[in-house]
């Protein structure tokens, strides 16, 4: 079964990624996957933070009395 948001994904993905330096043998391979499931729990907490925010894009509106250089 799919996980149903982007943060859920993110989380998932850093507990492999610890999971994996838990298991590595090599020193530095493992301090790397562990570096990378940090940035999976902030891209996790910054997808929290987006999903509470609504954002509606509202084209310009053509207005011919403004343009760039006209004074």
């Amino acid at each position: 079964m799919p996980l149903t948001n982007p943060a859920d994904e993110y989380r998932a993905k850093a507990a492999h990624l610890r999971a994996l330096a838990r298991l590595e043998s090599k020193r530095a391979l493992g301090r790397e996957y562990d570096r990378l499931a940090r940035a999976y729990v902030r891209l996790a907490e910054q997808a929290d933070r987006n999903s509470h925010t609504d954002v509606v894009y509202e084209p310009p509106t053509r207005d011919d009395s403004f343009r760039l250089g006209d004074d």
